[in-house]
């Protein structure tokens, strides 16, 4: 089967769903009573008698939702000339309705187009004909020939619009969004904690789900009318728990960093210390940054790289551990290129008596598809974000031992959380059930090949890649060779549409505010299909900014080679 369900290869026990308006009832009532005969299961749609004044989209319409609810398995409307019908079905995303008047015209859009509704029965068609349009219809299959397939999926691709409502309410924004959208479109998106979710993420997003206040936990809400949500969140829970190996969950953190401040307060008391990567050797602001709350609430000790191989120095963390005796030994980077030792750092956190608690808002998607070590079997807690490389929306995610989540849950809500946004959690249901998709492994797959290549071809280019590559999504690129700051090297590449994010480097000397390194990850161009052969060009674009750095007719040029190449990638809408 392709991607394009067939309804034709399940005969037996096929719901047709069918519907007219005045001009077609008597139409309607034979072949519904023909196909009736014929074992097939008939879902009248309406009218019920011969209405004059009716308007053919109060049949049209509850007929495609219906089909598109998985509550038919295709649908046949009538009406004199079948142009209204026509409109009104094929204003729904994923309906495929034809107008065919005639056998040969009935077959040709079931094997060429997929038809899932059969507009037919004008004024000038017989009984007989009508019945032989039909037949022809419901015994022909869909061809599935390569050219076919290719055509329905651009079809459903580029007559998609999630920005027609906001259009018609609110235009000034919508253009705004039109803009962003074309932003991402014409260039190459290198910030490692980006990426672009699938149009069922963001459907997710935006259904009525937004509107109901939830305050609590399944089965145990603080409103009324949560039978439904309470579902949607357990749902998202069972499928996190499947992708991720965990005994228990939480769905609800509105961010990462909430999501980390849920998990310290779980397990720790103000001024307890803590022991985790500093945010100038890869950490994040919430390992312990002064200006952020970790840093005010509790004791930081800071740990990072070996200064000659800048990778994590395990004995320094361990001779950390036993110096300052830490209640917590926290594990996780935003810029750390290399895989993480978990089996070790439990080692070195039981050795002195602490939690051990893993980030993995970075390597999620790595880990889910079992292309870096899961932190699950040896943390007390994981934490996420379900975004960057699990490719959901922006949200977060805590993952934790069963004897930990009652915890962990209060002190989210009511510790530092209303109510959870129960949309959000709907798009990341969505997001979990991609991730266990064979496709995902594949994608992912993916990404660590285009950022080793990427890496390789920078370092060609006569740039340092930190610790001498990857093993993940993202590196850390020095600039000093080529003398440019992180700061002036992040701007003109955005000029010529290549966005990465100026990035400290381990013992950087410069000001964190100019930086001598950017921060590059690939998630996202992998998203768009780029493969190793596409890093080589992307490399050779980004040197050339690099080494010309103040020259704008060399941003012009590159700019237009990098809309030439986003060209051929075009941002996808459909995600598994």
């Amino acid at each position: 089967m392709n991607e394009f369900s067939d309804w034709q290869s399940k005969q037996d026990g096929l719901r047709i769903g069918i519907g007219t308006d005045h001009g077609g009832y008597a139409k309607k009532e034979l072949l519904k009573g023909t196909l009736a005969q014929s074992g097939l299961k008939v879902l009248d749609f309406g009218p019920s008698g011969v209405q004059p004044d009716d308007d053919y989209p109060d049949y049209a319409a509850p007929l495609c939702r219906a089909l598109l609810n998985n509550e038919i398995d295709c649908g046949i409307l009538i009406c004199r000339s079948g142009i209204g019908m026509s409109v009104c079905a094929n204003r729904f995303h994923g309906v495929r309705a034809a107008l065919a008047e005639s056998p040969e015209k009935a077959a040709m859009s079931r094997s060429h187009n997929n038809a899932n509704i059969l507009v037919t029965g004008g004024d000038q068609m017989s009984d007989a004909e009508l019945l032989k349009t039909v037949e022809a219809w419901l015994g022909q299959a869909f061809s599935a020939e390569e050219r076919h397939v290719r055509r329905l999926h651009k079809l459903e691709e580029l007559s998609l619009d999630d920005v027609a409502p906001i259009r018609k309410t609110d235009p000034e924004l919508a253009a705004i969004i039109e803009r962003e959208g074309a932003r991402q479109a014409r260039g190459l998106e290198l910030i490692a904690s980006e990426n672009f979710a699938s149009v069922a993420v963001r459907a997710a997003a935006g259904t009525v789900l937004t509107n109901k206040y939830a305050e609590g936990y399944p089965g145990r809400r603080y409103y009324n009318g949560c039978q439904h949500v309470d579902e949607v969140e357990t749902l998202a829970i069972e499928r996190a728990c499947r992708l991720f190996g965990a005994e228990a969950a939480n769905v609800q953190p509105h961010s990462g960093s909430q999501a980390n401040m849920a998990a310290y307060y779980a397990i720790l008391e103000h001024g307890d210390k803590v022991l985790g990567m500093s945010l100038d050797h890869g950490g994040h602001l919430t390992h312990g940054h002064k200006v952020n709350f970790s840093g005010r609430s509790y004791e930081f000790i800071g740990y990072g790289v070996d200064r000659e191989s800048e990778r994590l120095d395990y004995d320094n963390i361990a001779e950390l551990a036993q110096q300052h005796k830490p209640k917590l030994l926290l594990a996780g980077a935003s810029a750390y290129p290399r895989i993480i030792d978990f089996a070790r750092m439990r080692q070195i956190a039981d050795q002195v008596g602490a939690y051990f608690m893993v980030d993995m808002a970075h390597i999620a998607g790595l880990v889910a598809a079992g292309l870096h070590p899961s932190p699950l079997p040896y943390a007390d807690i994981v934490t996420s974000t379900t975004h960057k490389t699990l490719r959901g929306p922006r949200g977060g995610l805590i993952l934790c031992k069963e004897n930990l989540i009652k915890k962990v849950n209060s002190w989210l809500f009511p510790g530092i959380q209303g109510g959870p946004l129960m949309h959000i959690i709907a798009a990341k249901a969505v997001c979990f059930q991609e991730a266990l998709q064979p496709q995902f492994s594949a994608y992912q797959q993916q990404v660590v090949a285009n950022t080793a290549r990427l890496a390789e071809e920078l370092a060609k280019g006569g740039l340092r890649i930190v610790s001498g590559g990857t093993d993940n999504h993202l590196m850390l690129v020095d600039l000093r060779p080529k003398s440019v700051s992180g700061k002036a090297a992040a701007d003109a590449l955005d000029r010529a549409d290549i966005t990465v994010n100026m990035n400290m480097i381990p013992f950087d000397p410069a000001k964190p505010s100019v930086t001598s390194g950017i921060r590059v990850g690939t998630a996202a161009v992998s998203t768009r299909g780029m493969r190793e052969a596409e890093m080589q060009k992307v490399a050779a674009l980004m040197c050339r900014i690099l080494d010309n750095i103040d020259d704008e007719q060399v941003c012009a040029e590159v700019r237009q080679q990098v809309g030439e190449l986003a060209a051929q990638f075009p941002m996808p809408k459909i995600l598994i």
